[in-house]
């Protein structure tokens, strides 16, 4: 059994991989900033508790000084979508914060006391892939924690560190509940978790998911930039019409 730590624990898939990994017999440790969430966590086995704001340096170092583990899921997340007639350069400082910066934010900590055999999951998403409409500080924010997480990889090989990245598909949480489109072949947590638990005890530098939406993006991300652009173009005249008549 391995020792899980778990940004992003208190909702969604984070807090469905917990549970799950918890329910495997697995010892886990539940990271997020909701008191209440985490106070629910800790009355279940198998589970403790860490509480900080991965977007502030000093509170993750804190927290995160003494914690020894085997897997770490960096994980914790936010998403917004552009208003290209309103564009926000806050709202990409926003979801660049803790998408980011904040997996940063816990890596750095994290590997202040990360030894050999260790491993640091980073969680992207398949948006990266492809240009979607809308997308352009979540996708955006998701392809640079992917670059950042295969660099890491490079870089730690040397220590014995493993780095893994997982990139899910559409997922039914809380989060997404707010999205105003219909999301293909969208999944549950509790789908996701068993996914995301296989992966992360495997050997896979990267793990793709639900393999028949994650194995059509990957194809349509090797097809010419101008075929994805139109396919994309096309998808969001799709979007918009869909909005119209709902």
């Amino acid at each position: 059994m391995k020792k899980i730590l778990i940004t992003g624990a208190t909702s969604g898939i984070g807090e469905a991989l917990a549970l799950h990994a918890a329910g495997q017999g697995h010892e886990v440790i539940a990271c997020g900033r909701n008191e209440d969430k985490l106070a629910e966590l800790a009355s279940k086995n198998n589970i403790t508790t860490c509480k900080f704001d991965a977007t502030s340096v000093d509170d993750t170092n804190d927290a995160l000084d003494n914690i020894a583990f085997d897997i770490a899921v960096i994980n914790a997340g936010t998403c917004e979508y552009v208003d290209i007639k309103n564009v926000e350069p806050d709202m990409f400082r926003r979801v660049f914060e803790i998408n980011v910066f904040g997996s940063v934010n816990v890596a750095s900590a994290l590997l202040k006391r990360a030894k050999r055999g260790n491993k640091i999951v980073f969680v992207d998403s398949l948006a990266r892939l492809l240009p979607f409409t809308r997308s352009q500080a979540y996708g955006g924010s998701k392809a640079a924690l992917h670059y950042i997480a295969k660099s890491f990889e490079v870089d730690l090989a040397s220590r014995g560190i493993d780095v893994q990245t997982i990139s899910p598909g559409f997922v039914k949480t809380p989060l997404t509940d707010k999205n105003d489109f219909k999301m293909p072949m969208a999944i549950s947590a509790e789908q996701a978790a068993e996914y995301m638990l296989s992966g992360l005890l495997g050997n896979r530098s990267s793990v793709y998911f639900p393999k028949r939406f994650s194995l059509f993006i990957r194809f349509l991300n090797f097809l010419p930039e101008f075929v994805q652009r139109k396919i994309c173009i096309s998808m969001r005249g799709k979007a918009k019409r869909q909005s119209k008549n709902d």
